[in-house]
Parts: C-alpha cells; sequence; structure tokens
C-alpha cells in the first residue's frame, strides 16, 4: 500500500487520508462485512471531529493554550466524562414493552394489545354495556385525561381484558374497581370500534355557571368520579359537547388538562323545568319606598290600604293587595302570591349556563352600568349616597320621572322630570321605562333615557332597581354589574340597628320609624327570596354588616371593574 504524507508540504489533508483509506484498503480485504466495517469506521464524524482537532492543533505552532488544552484533554476525569457521554448517547431511552401474549386467537386478528401508564390520575375514560351486545364498551374518552392523550383508546372500542382478567362477565362498577386498584402500568385487550375518527375539534367555549353542581349528588351522571363539581359564578371552559346529555369541561385556568362531566345545558334546562316549583312572590311591605331609588317623598309613600302600585305595566293575581296586606292578614296568609303562569315563562329564566368572553373597558368606552339591589333597610341608599359624596364628579344617579305637580322648592330634572300623565303613558307603550308604578293617582318611573343621560356625561351610574328588572337591562348598550347588598344573620341586624331609622324620603324630609322584630324578619327573607329566584344574575354579594366596611368593600369592586378584566356574556360583545 502506497505511503501517504500528512505533512505540512503536502496539500493531501486527513479528511482526503480519511476517504482514501477504504478504497486503499479494498485489494486487501476479502470479506465484504470487514469492507463495510471500514467504511462504516473511517466515515464516523466523531472521528471526523477528532482528527480536525489533531490536525488543528498540529499545524499551528505549541501556544500556551494549546499545550493547555491538550493537558486538560488527557486528564483521567476529563476522559471519564467524554466516555460517559459516548455511552450515554447511544442509549435507547425508549420504553420497553413487554412481549405480546401468546394466547391471542388467530381468528381475533382486529384485536389491540394496548398498554397505559397509570399514575394517581384517572385514566380519563368512562365504560358501559351495549344493550343490544352485552358488550363492555367505552362510553366517553374525556378530553386531556391519560387515555386521550393516549390516542390509543376510542369511543366503541369493546374491552375484553385488563392485566389479563376477563371483563365480559363482569359489571361497569366492577371493572372501574380494578381499574381504581391498578397502578402503574395496565394491560388493555381491545377490538377496536368501527370508527376510530373522533378527532373532534377542540372548543374555545366558555360559560358562567349559573347554579351550583355536585357530582356526588347527581343520581343520572353516568360515572361519579369523571364528574366535575363547580359553584355558581365559576367559568368553565367546554372541552367536548358530542354527547348531547353530558358535555366535558374543566374550570378555566386549571392548569390539570383532564375534562370532567358536566350535565349539558339542554338536559339542564329539561331537569329544572320538571322540578321547578309555581314561582311565588312575597308581600314584600314598603317595597314602594325603593321603587325610584327613595327619590319619592315620605307623604307620598305613606301606606294606603286601598290603592297600590302595579309594576311594569301588568297586574299579577294577587300582587296589587299583596302590597298592602295588614300584619294580621299575612300572619294568617302565609302562603306566597302566585305568579300567573304566562308566556313569561320561558327557557331564558331557567339558569344553567352562559357563554360568557373576557372583557376589558377601553378608555374609549362608557362605564359599566352599576346594579344595585337588596331589600328594604339593607341600607341601599346609604351606600349610593357615600359613592356619590366621595366622588361626585366620578359617580351619578339617575333622575326620575313623575306626572304629579311640581312644587314651590323643585325644580324640573333636579327632583324629578315632571311630564303629563298623556306623555307617560305614551313612553310606557313605547318602552322606556325600565321601573314604573303609579301612587294616589300619579305616575312615577325611571327611564332608559335617564340611564344614558348619566352615562353621556362620562360617569359610573348607580342604579337601584327591584331585581326582577335586572335582566331588561342586560344589554350590550349598559353592560349591567349587579351587586346585591345583602343583610347579616338576624341576630347581628338586631345588634347592628337597634338605633336605626326606616327612612321614606331621599333627603331625610318627613317621618322615620324605628326597625322592628317584623321588618328584621322581613328583611331577611326578602334577601332570601331575591338570591333564589335572580341570585345566578348576581356578579357580587356584599353583606352589609357594618356599614363603612360594606361601603369600601363597593368601592374597591368598583375600582376593579374599571381597570381589570371580566367575565361578559358573549352576547354583549356581538351586539
Amino acid at each position: 500500500m502506497p505511503a501517504l504524507s500528512t505533512g505540512p508540504g503536502n496539500d493531501t489533508g486527513l479528511y482526503e487520508l480519511l476517504a482514501a483509506l477504504p478504497s486503499q484498503l479494498q485489494p486487501h480485504v476479502d470479506r465484504q462485512e470487514d469492507q463495510t466495517f471500514l467504511q462504516e469506521m473511517f466515515g464516523e464524524k466523531s472521528l471526523h471531529s477528532l482528527m480536525k482537532l489533531a490536525e488543528e492543533l498540529q499545524s499551528k505552532p505549541m501556544d500556551s493554550e494549546t499545550r493547555e488544552l491538550l493537558k486538560l484533554l488527557s486528564r483521567p476525569h476529563v476522559k471519564s466524562l467524554l466516555s460517559v457521554h459516548d455511552t450515554v448517547a447511544q442509549k435507547s431511552y425508549d420504553p420497553e414493552l413487554p412481549p405480546l401474549p401468546d394466547d391471542i386467537d388467530d381468528d381475533e386478528d382486529s384485536v389491540k394489545i394496548i398498554r397505559l401508564v397509570k399514575n394517581k390520575e384517572p385514566l380519563g375514560a368512562t365504560i358501559k354495556r351495549d344493550e343490544n351486545t352485552g358488550a363492555v364498551v367505552v362510553a366517553r374518552i374525556m378530553r386531556g385525561g391519560a387515555a386521550d392523550r393516549s390516542g390509543l383508546i376510542h369511543v366503541g372500542d369493546e374491552l375484553r381484558e385488563v392485566n389479563g382478567i376477563p371483563v365480559e362477565d363482569k359489571k361497569p362498577e366492577e371493572i372501574i374497581h380494578i381499574l381504581a386498584q391498578s397502578q402503574g402500568a395496565i394491560t388493555f385487550k381491545i377490538i377496536p370500534g368501527i370508527n376510530e375518527d373522533t378527532n373532534s375539534k377542540e372548543l374555545k367555549m366558555f360559560v358562567r355557571t349559573l347554579f351550583d353542581y355536585d357530582p356526588n349528588e347527581d343520581k343520572a351522571i353516568p360515572c361519579k368520579e369523571a364528574g366535575l363539581p363547580f359553584k355558581k359564578g365559576d367559568v368553565l371552559q367546554i372541552m367536548s359537547q358530542d354527547d348531547a346529555t353530558w358535555w366535558q369541561a374543566k374550570l378555566e385556568g386549571d392548569a390539570n388538562p383532564r375534562a370532567g362531566l358536566i350535565p349539558s345545558k339542554h338536559f339542564q334546562e329539561r331537569r329544572f323545568a320538571l322540578r321547578r316549583p309555581v314561582t311565588l312572590v312575597h308581600p314584600q311591605r314598603n317595597s314602594n319606598r325603593r321603587l325610584y331609588e327613595g327619590t319619592v317623598n315620605s307623604e307620598e309613600m305613606e301606606e294606603d290600604a286601598e290603592s297600590g302600585p302595579h309594576v311594569n305595566g301588568f297586574y299579577i293575581a294577587g300582587l296589587r293587595r299583596s302590597f298592602r296586606l295588614s300584619r294580621k292578614d299575612r300572619k294568617t296568609n302565609k302562603s306566597m302570591y302566585e305568579c300567573q303562569k304566562s308566556e313569561q315563562y320561558d327557557m331564558a329564566d331557567v339558569p344553567t349556563y352562559e357563554e360568557v368572553t373576557p372583557y376589558r373597558r377601553q378608555s374609549s368606552d362608557k362605564y359599566r352600568l352599576v346594579v344595585l339591589v337588596g331589600p328594604v333597610g339593607v341600607g341601599l341608599n346609604e351606600l349610593k349616597r357615600k359613592l356619590l359624596v366621595s366622588d361626585p364628579q366620578h359617580y351619578g344617579v339617575t333622575v326620575p320621572h313623575t306626572t304629579r305637580a311640581k312644587r314651590s322648592q323643585e325644580s324640573d330634572g333636579v327632583e324629578y322630570h315632571f311630564i303629563s300623565k298623556h306623555l307617560f303613558e305614551t313612553d310606557i307603550q313605547n318602552n322606556k321605562f325600565i321601573e314604573h308604578g303609579e301612587y294616589k293617582g300619579n305616575y312615577y318611573g325611571t327611564s332608559l333615557d335617564s340611564i344614558r343621560s348619566v352615562l353621556m356625561k362620562n360617569k359610573v351610574c348607580l342604579l337601584d332597581v327591584q331585581s326582577h328588572t335586572i335582566k331588561h337591562l342586560r344589554t350590550s348598550e349598559f353592560k349591567p354589574f349587579v351587586i346585591f347588598v345583602k343583610p347579616p344573620p338576624i341576630e347581628r341586624l338586631r345588634e347592628t340597628r337597634k338605633n336605626g331609622k326606616v327612612i321614606s324620603s331621599k333627603d331625610d324630609r318627613g317621618s322615620a320609624k324605628s326597625f322592628t322584630e317584623e321588618d328584621f324578619q322581613e328583611m331577611i327573607s326578602v334577601a332570601q327570596m331575591m338570591e333564589n329566584q335572580h341570585g345566578h344574575l348576581f356578579e357580587k354579594v356584599i353583606v352589609n354588616d357594618d356599614l363603612v366596611t360594606a361601603f369600601n368593600e363597593m368601592k374597591t369592586v368598583l375600582k376593579k371593574l374599571e381597570l381589570e378584566t371580566h367575565w361578559v356574556p358573549v352576547s354583549w360583545m356581538h351586539s
């Protein structure tokens, strides 16, 4: 074999030498295996890199840095480190699965043997027995769960064995128990379903829950362990609506990728409708004191045994008299007053889920309407007054309309907008009032335009209304934020309000009387009624235990409302 010089004077470098060696050695090698070995050895990249390093070091003068590098490379611990690196780099870290079982029937050519590693989390799949064939099949795959992430198990697959245990004769509950007791690797013997194409598009749908849900108390749920509990007001991301009865969802912001089962909107609406009791109206004594934000003078609001207001222009059986029942009548007639079943009842009134989207107010947007609701005597007017005094340039209230004659000390547009009875009735027909009522032959009402007037001044409008009015204000124009002011327990009411007065005039004119035990009882019961009927529309609940504390909490809430991102109905953003 001719010698090849690699000295500095020769243009042939180490790369050319390595490339030429196999062909130079070929006449001296007999076996094809040896030739292949030589070809692979001299073509190894690591060898080329080593030769390149040696060439570079030999072609340059041995300066101090080169000598230091050679010294480092020759040290035992560096050689050991490089050796360990090579060993680790060559090792395969793919999981070593056990061999397939030998007892697979030859005619079961469609069988799948699947091995999943189960940690502490559930597998994320539910099973059921097929009513026609009796086979145990996969009913659903929970999005984000171990089974879903594996991509190996699909809805409709027939389950034959779990860890070598036949399951054809076992109940689904027994199989679930076997899975629950298993840890580590679990081997499934499965016959694939007809359709394994379950790659449905992941939804980007978010809903606010309008009721509390505990799967452990739900007899209809197919698997309690797979259920997702939630509280009213939680925001859920809907992961799948493939099942018309049971959706898959997870709590928004939850790091756990696995979804849980929740009743679908349609299914829950049906359940609520079936067990929905007759809607009842509680006789809220003196409720007309605050129909128009406490702006009606006390002498006009004295109780009249013969006449009473009607709300929103319609009468409900017994409602007119219910506002004027004497205490004796209320004690002997304990039943609430029944609303007529009418076209007013529809599925929109059944609180289940509301699709929502994030919203943050921009500087060019009007402020969101702030709606305050609560029973008489709970302190709505006091809280509203403190807000107005704290920043009169930032907060504002509406001016109501009335048909009564203007008094000498009053100014139009200040205490009231004074209009004719004909114009008021025309505005009622044109749906210009959010609330209106009649007292002693005069109309009183709060108009939509009075809200717009406050918002147009770039102020936060504070509106105090009856709770049933909320849903009429929930529009993209107003984007209302509803605060429910709730009384503390009755023991605390007796303690904190023992020296308090019931004031029926906005400017403290007229008479005021001390709270009675009946006032406290009624405040608690009316608050409970409001929560039961309209609590799903309340976005914040503030307990007015102490006025200063409640006021500070409300100011903090309203500041966050202006600066932070909140979830609002999708319809508000697309109207």
